[in-house]
């Protein structure tokens, strides 16, 4: 596939007197500890039991090789992402207000010189992740699970000193946690109005620090129930700070539901399954094989993909389709009389806003995204800025664009007609965007993307160093190494 060009495609539960080379995992409770309450009549029974002993059991050796790739290329898009949106004011804003209540300096924040207790470190770094929109999709679920499992392992790995080995195993496992759960409930859940990357993706993140924390079964039962307990997101977020928050606090909770759980702090046995567990009263829909079905065969991590364009997913199909336009054509945006879309249902859902204020709201708008496209062909950083949002001529053009809803256009597709003022057309339909499981981003993508969002923040050789580091993650001893390169200096 063609490639992108640079610039275009684009408090603390931890005792602050425990060494990090001390810290134990308590004993629990025997694995045959009978459960508090069970699976309600008619429900899966042993949903939460089965995921966490296979979670346990679980080892490094066992990953296919090319799930453990796509595990280094979700950690390399998502620190890359993480430093770009490192200074977005929501970072500042979390940073300057946690600092007197943070405990000991476990953690870094990347691409700042702060660090902070493990909680803290990885909201924030949490945050920074996804405060972009340019973070990895699992298009099956729209669950971004590097946003919320890899600032928790991350920050808990940098504390306790863990090899490469064990971190990548942790983010794997983290993310089919995530992904599976958010399988057996999308799309009722999401539809209802929950932001699913926080509300699946805190089972992922306690699902990767507990198995750095060398959970047994019945601590990662507990573990995963705990995380049940605190779902958080909802999509009426969407367009301000709070959309970030979901993810950070998510990857925070999965912190505490592990540390809780390693202490024998208990729950439920099923805590995800049971008739008042968390599918049941969150979901309309729960498909419990989801979860169960082919652990260790069937994984969700092959699935995830990564944005080419930060901004909301169901966007990517027509920014491809108006960018390719605009190259292969040299429009004059003048002579366009309008602007008609065919779109899968979920982009006016989710990116309905006519008429958007800042670049925040710009990337939930499917008319800033095509007109800025077809002005500029381009859908970088800086076509989702304020001043693009405020451009005479995008919100001139943005008037002319058409959207209409097309049950036969999938989620990764668009149809697009340019209608020109003498009667001329110009057509362009997107099989599978550009970022899609179809037409993924290489490798040296990544690294361009890499390059593109964070060297605002890191210099180029210090960014460089961070991505070396994160391709040979696996032969690391102590993947700390990676947090500390990516921290700047004071």
């Amino acid at each position: 596939m063609t490639t992108m060009n640079r610039r275009d495609l684009l408090s603390t539960v931890i005792a602050a007197s425990a060494a990090a080379s001390a810290f134990t995992v308590p004993s629990a409770k025997a694995a045959d500890t009978a459960p508090k309450s069970e699976a309600g009549k008619g429900a899966d029974k042993d949903v939460t039991k089965t995921l966490a002993r296979y979670l346990v059991g679980a080892t490094y050796d066992q990953l296919p090789a090319n799930v453990r790739k796509e595990g280094t290329r979700t950690l390399l898009n998502w620190i890359g992402v993480a430093i770009g949106g490192s200074h977005e004011p929501a970072v500042n804003i979390a940073s300057t207000t946690l600092t007197p209540f943070s405990g000991p300096a476990q953690a870094s924040l990347l691409g700042r010189h702060e660090r902070f207790d493990v909680m803290n470190a990885a909201f924030i770094n949490g945050v920074a992740g996804h405060v972009l929109d340019y973070d990895d999709t699992h298009l099956k679920t729209i669950v971004h699970p590097g946003a919320v499992i890899g600032p928790a392992i991350l920050a808990f790995a940098e504390y306790k000193q863990s090899s490469g080995k064990e971190f990548l195993n942790a983010l794997v496992l983290g993310v089919e946690t995530a992904c599976r759960i958010g399988n057996a409930v999308y799309p009722n859940h999401y539809d209802i109005g929950w932001h699913i990357t926080g509300t699946a993706g805190v089972f992922g993140a306690a699902a990767g620090v507990g198995k750095l924390l060398n959970l047994n079964e019945q601590q990662m039962i507990y573990a995963l129930g705990l995380a049940a307990s605190q779902p958080v997101g909802l999509r009426e977020s969407f367009g301000s700070m709070n959309k970030s928050f979901n993810p950070g606090r998510a990857a925070a909770n999965g912190i505490f539901a592990a540390l809780l759980a390693a202490g024998g702090y208990d729950s439920s046995n099923a805590m995800i399954e049971a008739q008042r567990g968390w599918a049941n009263t969150i979901s309309t829909k729960q498909d419990f094989h989801e979860i169960t079905g082919e652990l260790g065969q069937r994984y969700e991590s092959l699935l995830n993909t990564y944005k080419p364009f930060p901004c909301g997913i169901v966007l990517h199909p027509t920014l491809d389709a108006a960018i390719q336009l605009q190259r292969a054509n040299k429009i004059d945006i003048d002579k366009i009389e309008k602007v008609v879309l065919k779109i899968h249902p979920n982009v006016l859902e989710l990116t309905g806003k006519k008429t958007p204020a800042d670049g925040l709201e710009s990337k939930f708008s499917v008319y800033h995204a095509t007109a800025v496209a077809l002005i500029e062909g381009a859908g970088g950083m800086k076509q989702f800025s304020d001043r693009a949002a405020r451009d005479p001529k995008v919100i001139t053009l943005r008037q002319k664009v058409q959207p209409t809803i097309d049950p036969a256009i999938k989620p990764d597709q668009v149809d697009m007609t340019i209608v020109f003022k003498d009667g001329k057309t110009l057509h362009k339909f997107i099989e599978h965007a550009v970022g899609s499981v179809e037409a993924p981003l290489s490798d040296d993508d990544l690294q361009r993307k890499f390059f593109d969002v964070a060297d605002s923040n890191l210099p180029h050789a210090q960014c460089q160093k961070v991505i070396d580091l994160c391709w040979k993650v696996e032969s690391l001893s102590n993947v700390g190494d990676i947090a500390a390169a990516a921290r700047a200096s004071a």
